[in-house]
């Protein structure tokens, strides 16, 4: 005699495959978007593409220019949102964790801050008060801006994560809190910090609105940080918004953006393996 499912798995199943149906969709969504890109996108490439200066407003021409100014605006942002991240996040973690609340919440007010108000915030301060004008230099640290927030809780919820007994192991061998952090605390949340660093990433790689108002919109190769840049997401915007017949261009922008940001996760995923193996080898 066969019993029946009691209630309770049936309710688990449900909510199972409500849960797999969910994912899936969320997969397809995602696998919709990236097939359009790449379908209309990626059969234009070519090395002249990637190699040249953009003409005709775009239409035309390659997007060299706009790689090494996206980078370099990647690059500044790192440069000062990781320091300064993890700083803040071993101190919240480490230092402070009962008295870090004021902290805290203006990090939380700080990641709902929409994308155009740190825009404005960005032209004004970095660009009119400090005088770095429309430059790559004032969009990088508008981006740096925004990318610490998710920087820090991430790294922040890593090291919290760690067991208690590796500190107190660490006090009864004699090292100091800041060997115990920099050799055995970091180390281990390295995935969270990486995981972090590349939502961080991500968001500023693609983002529009505060790089209008403080990179700006030129298309030229840049000299330094102090000449002014178009990132590849301020193209793809111009592109499909402001000029006639640029949807094909703007495609391949695109196509060259969700490139850019899977090599930056992979790259960053595999460095964080080999750190970690790295540091296992040597403990």
């Amino acid at each position: 005699m066969q019993l029946e499912p009691a209630p309770r798995d049936r309710a688990d199943r449900l909510f199972g495959a409500a849960l797999g149906a969910a994912a899936a969709l969320l997969a397809l969504a995602l696998g919709g978007v990236l097939w359009d890109v790449v379908r209309q996108g990626l059969p234009l490439w070519s090395w002249s593409y990637l190699l040249d200066e953009p003409g005709n407003a775009g239409r035309s021409g390659g997007i060299a220019p706009i790689l090494v100014s996206t980078l370099a605006i990647l690059g500044v942002a790192l440069g000062v949102s990781l320091p300064m991240g993890l700083a803040t996040a071993v101190w919240l973690a480490e230092f402070a964790p009962g008295r870090a609340l004021p902290v805290r919440l203006a990090l939380n007010a700080l990641a709902g801050v929409p994308s155009i108000v740190f825009g404005l915030f960005g032209s004004a301060f970095f660009s009119v008060y400090l005088g770095l004008g429309f430059s790559i230099l004032s969009g990088g640290l508008t981006l740096a801006c925004m990318m610490l927030p998710l920087l820090i809780s991430t790294t922040e919820a890593g090291l919290s994560a760690l067991p208690g007994e590796w500190r107190r192991g660490g006090a009864a061998l004699g090292m100091s809190r800041a060997s115990l952090v920099v050799q055995v605390l970091l180390p281990a949340a390295a995935p969270a910090i990486v995981a972090g660093a590349v939502l961080a990433v991500g968001r500023a790689t693609a983002e529009t609105a505060a790089l209008i108002f403080t990179s700006g919109y030129v298309d030229r190769m840049p000299g330094s940080l102090l000449d002014s840049g178009r990132s590849l997401a301020v193209h793809i915007y111009d592109l499909s918004m402001n000029v006639a017949d640029g949807d094909r261009a703007a495609y391949a922008a695109a196509a060259t953006l969700v490139v850019l940001i899977l090599v930056i996760n992979l790259s960053a995923a595999l460095v964080s393996r080999r750190w970690v193996l790295r540091r296992l080898a040597l403990a």
